[in-house]
């Protein structure tokens, strides 16, 4: 348990120094897409090598588990495997244009995703006290208002996507302004949905593990948020600034 707080404390504050230098140096992919990042691949391999070792990690510490028929805790596995599944399988193949990610990027996601779920797999099935996550934690109020927060998290990241694929006709590499969902109050609003969920999966499971990743999960987007609106400010000029949208969360940042 003590190495477990080690590795908390370290991604804690590792968490810290990516949020500050993310608004020195951008991450090379997508909309801010950087060659000095290196060699690159097609963007439906990258998303797909980056997010699926996190759905098979978690897979796996699940299967090794004494707790893996236990409701509670298959409860958090369901939510968390929801999300990468999509991730993963899913939405690099909805993917159009002919978008390219760095290696360099693919591999750093590999890691974190790999660190991620050692944190969330190792308290949920190994690390928690064997009597917290019993039948009636669905019932606490953490549990449901998490819940509703991650889903709602998820509802928004999902159609914030289909927003930004649907700017764009095949082989079309021009930037648009996306209208309409969660766009009406921030210039990236699949990243508000993505932070919401895991600040609700933090709340329903009410652990420091939860804590953490949403944490990162701010440290990691929020300052591309900040630059992808500086991106369409440039662009777009008063166009953009007109519709006073904050950057990932509403009327706040």
């Amino acid at each position: 348990m003590h190495a477990f707080n080690v590795l908390l404390i370290t991604m804690t504050v590792l968490a810290v120094v990516v949020f500050v230098a993310l608004f020195f140096v951008d991450a090379g992919y997508g909309m801010l897409l950087d060659r000095k990042w290196g060699k690159t691949v097609p963007n439906k391999i990258g998303w797909f090598v980056m997010e699926a070792p996190v759905f098979v990690a978690m897979t796996v510490l699940w299967l090794m588990s004494d707790r893996r028929f236990e409701i509670t805790p298959l409860c958090f596995l369901l939510l968390f495997q929801a999300h990468y599944f999509q991730r993963a399988f899913i939405f690099p193949f909805l993917l159009k244009g002919r978008g390219r990610m760095p290696i360099a990027i693919i591999a750093m996601g590999i890691v974190f995703n790999l660190v991620n779920a050692l944190m969330q797999g190792g308290w949920i099935f190994y690390l928690s006290p064997a009597d917290r996550y019993t039948p009636q934690w669905l019932l606490t109020p953490q549990f449901i208002v998490g819940t509703v927060i991650f889903i709602a998290g998820m509802v928004i990241n999902l159609h914030s996507d289909y927003i930004i694929r649907h700017l764009r006709k095949d082989g079309d590499t021009g930037h648009y302004i996306p209208y309409g969902g969660m766009f009406r109050y921030v210039s990236s609003a699949n990243y508000f949905g993505e932070l919401t969920e895991w600040v609700g999966f933090a709340i329903l499971t009410w652990s420091w593990s939860g804590a953490v990743f949403a944490l990162w999960t701010f440290a990691n987007l929020a300052p591309r948020a900040v630059s992808i609106r500086k991106r369409y400010e440039a662009e777009f000029g008063d166009e953009f600034r007109r519709l006073k949208r904050k950057s990932i969360i509403p009327f706040i940042f």
